[in-house]
């Protein structure tokens, strides 16, 4: 029996097949068959679409790709701390799944900023040795839960910060801009996610802090205690909110833009530049653009994780922009230097 032949004639009458439906339509092993549809993967025959119980191979082409994707509106992953980065976990779930699929650019950008800077903030400050991670794509919303097991985002603000309760910890919160590990983070990433989602819930210990922004109100409720944090966040795909909007709103414009280019002053913006959530921020909605100039004129410095968001990170995922770099002193050219290699 040629079992490869089987497996195309199957996936072009059903569109897409799992092993199983193989296993049982012809009495061979699991591990047989999956060693035929990895050859067929190799010779680039079929592709493999979605995780786990929901993983289907289709004809590998665009169309027959785009169209498996598109029913897979929803992604669950158990995720282990352990070297882990936010942006190759998003751009996992994008691979697998239709959620991001036809999306408009505006909630695209949102959601991309919102997922990876709650996930960030999961991976490097719950002590969690696993995160959890739901994301679905409804009719007419977006949402994504992240999930993590560790100390408790109030319970960490008071420690830190060495308040007496979780009611002033959710104060400090809301302050906004605020982190318990300054010399790496602005905190900022709490503080522009709430802005852009149309509803933004934190849950810790036995409290819940609710950010709508459709009823433009903010709540503290009390809730079950919880072990660690639960980030519930939530925007309609309808949503006219433009991310480029809230950061000037909370942190001003200081973008020079032309036809094919934008110049952006950044001494104009902060003070110091370390963390991711300012180089997203930075960059946010400049894709549409050939050329990127960083001015760096009176920049002092700039931190390992806001140079190789931009130099690596985010030039991977835009290579045919040219990121320009002027007025850079030693210490920035360094740090530069360093994230490219």
């Amino acid at each position: 029996m040629d079992i490869a032949s089987v497996i195309l004639k199957e996936i072009e009458k059903r569109g897409s097949i799992k092993v199983a439906d193989i296993v049982k339509a012809t009495g061979f092993s699991r591990v047989y068959i999956n060693r035929i549809f990895s050859k067929l993967r190799k010779a680039r025959k079929v592709d493999l679409v979605g995780k786990t119980n929901r993983a289907r191979y289709v004809l590998a082409n665009p169309k027959e790709l785009k169209k498996a994707k598109e029913k897979i509106l929803t992604a669950r992953r158990l995720l282990l701390n352990k070297n882990l980065s936010e942006d190759e976990v998003l751009d996992e779930i994008k691979r697998n799944s239709g959620i991001f699929e036809n999306l408009p650019r505006n909630i695209i950008s949102i959601a991309d900023y919102a997922f990876t800077e709650i996930l960030n903030n999961a991976i490097e400050h719950s002590k969690s040795g696993k995160i959890v991670v739901i994301m679905e794509r409804t009719k007419n919303s977006v949402d994504f839960e992240i999930i993590d097991f560790g100390v408790g985002i109030f319970n960490n603000i008071m420690e830190k910060r060495g308040l007496n309760n979780r009611l002033e910890a959710i104060q400090d919160l809301l302050k906004g801009k605020q982190t318990t590990a300054p010399k790496e983070h602005t905190g900022e990433g709490i503080f522009f996610s709430s802005k852009a989602a149309d509803r933004l819930i934190i849950q810790g210990s036995d409290k819940k802090l609710i950010f709508d922004n459709i009823l433009d109100d903010v709540f503290v409720r009390d809730s079950k205690i919880k072990k660690g944090t639960k980030v519930k966040f939530e925007i309609r795909i309808n949503s006219k909110t433009d991310l480029g909007k809230v950061f000037r709103d909370y942190s001003g414009d200081a973008f020079e833009f032309s036809k094919t280019k934008v110049i952006v002053d950044l001494y104009e913006m902060d003070n110091a530049y370390i963390s991711r959530s300012q180089a997203r921020r930075v960059l946010s909605g400049l894709e549409k653009f050939k050329t990127i100039i960083l001015d760096f004129k009176g920049v002092e410095t700039i931190g390992q994780a806001f140079a190789d968001e931009v130099f690596r990170v985010w030039q991977a995922h835009h290579p045919k922009i040219k990121i320009d770099c002027q007025n850079t002193n030693e210490n920035v050219l360094f740090m530069i230097k360093r994230a490219l290699s």
